[in-house]
């Protein structure tokens, strides 16, 4: 494979696929760009394993993956051509792993709303049926958003600004507590860009010279955004910026979600 140059980062949901359709078909231009040009796409997501490699399969990648929230890496086996530091296999992935095991979590998560009087409803307290209601997810789908490891996502039910003494009491007990485009999350010591600033490092062993994009649309994309050459926010339904960003130099997408990813990542492709 010849040296390209540059590796995509991406968010997926609000970002590569709509907010409310999951659909990528705005996006599909720039994705067979990126096919034809043999650039690396890796998932950098709150999703999970599970929920990637569906995408993988569809749209035939095979890249790392960083699943939620920076929670591991997963290298596809036979992907680097030489040695490298990870924690194990699983399947057909070297797996470096940055987070926190969800047992953890979930029981923290629980404790810090005990103490507070919040009332929150994680992941971990639906079953399938109400995660497809909540998200509008197929069963199938909802019961692979289901099998986390390194990530709690949740809504908090409780006015604000009980969210707000919710995340700081998290981070207190030295976990991490962030916002993606449709829950909060609670994780270990971990975030988007750690993970890319590992896996860019193994890129650049390979291909010295080669620059890094990322896309996102929330607050849990902000670290990844900081971590890459050229960082992209894309706009959120309605057409707005998330606000909690305020990273100067980051270019603002001129389009909702996967329209917005398409036309920007054609302006640099091309």
């Amino acid at each position: 494979m010849p040296e390209p140059e540059y590796v995509i980062y991406t968010d997926m949901d609000g970002t590569l696929i709509d907010h409310d359709t999951y659909s990528y078909e705005a996006a599909l231009p720039a994705l067979n760009l990126i096919r034809k040009k043999n650039i690396p796409l890796v998932f950098c997501t709150s999703k999970t394993r599970a929920e990637l490699e569906v995408y993988c399969k569809e749209l035939e990648i095979y890249h790392p993956l960083i699943s939620e929230n920076g929670g591991a890496i997963f290298i596809p086996e036979d992907y680097f051509d030489f040695s490298y530091d990870y924690d194990k296999i699983s399947d057909h992935y070297r797996v470096i792993e940055l987070g926190v095991k969800y047992d953890i979590l979930e029981r923290t998560l629980k404790e810090v709303c005990t103490d507070i009087q919040c009332e929150v409803i994680g992941f971990g307290d639906m079953d399938v049926d109400e995660v497809c209601v909540d998200t509008g997810l197929s069963a199938k789908v909802a019961a692979l958003a289901k099998r986390r490891d390194y990530d709690e996502a949740f809504r908090v039910l409780s006015p604000a600004p009980k969210d707000e003494e919710l995340a700081r009491e998290i981070v207190k007990r030295g976990f991490n507590c962030t916002r993606g485009g449709r829950y909060f999350h609670i994780m270990g010591n971990n975030d988007k860009g750690r993970a890319v600033d590992i896996l860019t490092a193994l890129y650049r062993r390979k291909w010295p010279g080669i620059r890094t994009i990322g896309l996102g649309d929330s607050l849990n994309d902000l670290p990844m955004l900081k971590a890459v050459d050229i960082a992209i926010l894309v706009q959120k339904p309605g057409g707005l910026y998330d606000p909690a960003i305020p990273h100067p130099g980051i270019i603002k997408a001129g389009g909702i979600g996967p329209a917005g990813w398409n036309r920007e990542l054609i302006n640099i492709l091309e």
